[in-house]
């Protein structure tokens, strides 16, 4: 059976990144969008939503979302999701379903891609996180030192619960 677990994402940061590193010293950059769904209701009255999807990035692009990145800002993020487990203090177990990116590409409060001018990255950030010529399109190559070093990002062992 075929499965697939693919997420694409624009919407603004809830609050400023936190950039922690693991005991083995890779950089984790965590940060909440709130994506928002306009619609009609039944009742022809226009309506809103909001939902707010907590994200992990990983390594040399974490590096980047928490110098770049602030609240408020807009953001692409690309990835995949993953279910987190834990057993909480009253020693009821937990679960938290996120994002892991594997890309992401900062925009401009119009939606489009944000360059050095606009607070975007330096060409220098952006041609050492493997992007493309025409943005701040910040993707780590397979295989390089900017990707997890395994199917599963490393994370720190033994902790109660997810910052």
């Amino acid at each position: 059976m075929a499965t697939l677990n693919k997420v694409l994402l624009i919407g603004n940061l809830t609050r400023d990144p936190e950039l922690r590193y693991t005991q083995g010293g890779a950089a984790v950059c965590k940060f909440s969008l709130a994506v928002n769904r306009s619609y009609t209701g039944k009742d022809g009255e226009k309506k809103e939503e909001v939902c707010f999807i907590d994200v992990d990035v990983w390594q040399k692009l974490a590096e980047l979302c928490a110098e770049y990145l602030k609240k408020g800002n807009p953001a692409f993020v690309e990835g995949r999701l993953k279910q987190d487990s834990w057993e909480g203090k009253d020693g009821t177990k937990r679960t938290k379903i996120l994002v892991v990116a594997d890309n992401v590409q900062f925009l401009r409060a119009g939606g489009s891609r944000a360059g050095a001018d606009a607070g975007g990255p330096p060409p220098e950030a952006e041609m050492s996180a493997g992007a493309e010529s025409d943005g701040p399109r910040i993707r780590p190559h397979s295989g390089s030192k900017n990707a997890p070093p395994s199917d599963e990002p490393p994370g720190p062992e033994g902790e109660d619960t997810p910052f």
